[in-house]
């Protein structure tokens, strides 16, 4: 699909113009300037599947949070809202599965898969029901999204094709089901509420707009509405110029070691972007020394680096290049670093060591914002859980003097302000009745109240 054809893809309200690209099929830049926080383009969601741990939890077309679900009464292995969405599902593929979908799943063939494998195998059921439900069944001249999907480019030749439960009127042959199945690991996305995995998801305008880059400067978020599938909205991160090329992030930024070989293994292609190029330049990465004392100076380098009690008091914060670290500090990007801080952040805090929660939570603070680029909602989000310990600490764990107390309030509210600040950007998703918004405002009431 050339990228006069995909611009008719686009609605006159996106913010970005389809070019083409020297090293990429095309890439998405903007059309004028764009605000960070403006949404850039809408992408309706073709299929979604929900994971197995959120099943009867959330409606199974909507993908929303429901107390009270109802149960398909024929086949037992779907949940809705309402009467409206049963509807909706049963029109869009269910109609399709509900007297075969029990046996599939508890079959032996299905149940040998691992986790993510059955994932895959149920989106791919969900793919091929909803296509034999156009009117010349299996034609992507009866579905654009379907066109659009098989546009995208494939993924490695050697994959292995899931078991997918039957449908009439069946597929055309095991070679379209392979072609589609093929773009799956590299195009699909996986939808989150508040940063929660909470479904798998085919986007095929998303997947065919962006390209990737580890400091992305617009990130995807999910819009879930009563008796709707999933949308996305891909949002500025940033202060965007125009012409400039809009990126999202692929996978996790922080894979600081791992993150080219998922890119050749998934997606086929060296990310060359500026993180990645600092990080050819440092090399090999050394591991955290292993002795606690080395590793809180480590973490007193890094934070001196980053800056970031400065960036706690006045919310004020400037980049560093990975190309300023000094050698001393490079082993703060082996991943186990991320994951030793992140254990000990989230250990401590629930088991009540708020002083370690402190000190654990600010350097990994401190690495965020190094790995991440600005309003990443990681770092909003952690900022919300740095005040959340704090306040459990000067409010619950001790019984402060009145001078003590204005000062505990001090901290907790700044923390909160930084976390809106950073979560307003990409703004509210997924569930609207929960999330880090409702949380903010809520322990600022506590606060206001104490």
């Amino acid at each position: 699909m050339e990228s006069n054809r995909l611009s008719g893809w686009l609605s006159s309200s996106s913010l970005v113009d389809i070019k083409p690209d020297s090293k990429a099929r095309d890439k998405a830049v903007a059309r004028r300037d764009i605000p960070a926080g403006s949404t850039i383009t809408t992408a309706p969601g073709f299929v979604t599947v929900l994971l197995d741990s959120e099943k009867g939890i959330r409606c199974d077309h909507c993908l929303r949070e429901q107390h009270g679900l109802k149960k398909c009464s024929s086949c037992g292995s779907y949940w809705y809202c309402d009467s409206k969405c049963q509807s909706l599902h049963w029109q869009d593929n269910h109609k399709r599965l509900c007297k075969k979908i029990y046996q599939f799943v508890n079959s032996i063939a299905f149940q040998r898969l691992e986790k993510h494998e059955r994932m895959d195998s149920l989106l791919l059921t969900h793919l091929l029901a909803h296509l034999s439900t156009l009117e010349e069944p299996y034609s992507p001249e009866q579905s654009k999204q379907q066109a659009l999907f098989q546009s995208l480019l494939s993924g490695p030749p050697d994959i292995s094709l899931p078991p997918y439960c039957p449908i009439k009127p069946p597929p055309p042959s095991d070679d379209f089901v392979t072609s589609l199945f093929s773009r799956f690991g590299n195009n699909n996305f996986t939808i989150h509420s508040h940063l929660n995995s909470i479904a798998h998801g085919i986007f095929p305008l998303a997947s065919r707009l962006f390209n990737h880059s580890c400091v992305p400067n617009a990130a995807c978020k999910y819009v879930l509405t009563p008796g709707n599938t999933a949308t996305m909205e891909v949002v500025a991160l940033k202060a965007i110029p125009a012409g400039a090329e809009v990126f999202i992030p692929y996978i996790d930024p922080a894979l600081t070691q791992t993150r080219q070989k998922v890119f050749q293994i998934t997606y086929q292609f060296t990310c060359e972007c500026p993180s990645c190029l600092s990080l050819k330049r440092i090399g090999t990465v050394p591991e955290p020394p292993s002795d606690k004392a080395e590793v809180g100076q480590v973490g007193l380098q890094l934070r001196t680096f980053v800056n970031v009690e400065h960036y706690l008091k006045t919310g004020e914060f400037q980049q560093k290049s990975l190309d300023a670290l000094s050698p001393s500090l490079h082993c703060v990007l082996h991943e186990s670093y991320l994951g030793s801080l992140s254990e000990s952040f989230s250990k401590s805090s629930h088991e009540g060591d708020y002083a370690q929660a402190a000190d654990s939570g600010i350097t990994l603070l401190a690495l965020y914002l190094l790995i991440y680029p600005r309003n990443y909602p990681e770092i909003g989000m952690h900022l919300l859980e740095m005040a959340k310990t704090q306040w459990n600490h000067s409010f619950i764990e001790l019984t402060p003097l009145d001078e003590e107390k204005d000062t505990a309030k001090g901290i907790v509210l700044q923390l909160l302000t930084l976390s809106r600040s950073i979560l307003q950007v990409l703004g509210q998703e997924g569930d609207l009745d929960s999330g880090p918004f409702k949380e903010i405002s809520m322990l600022e009431d506590l606060i206001r109240n104490t």
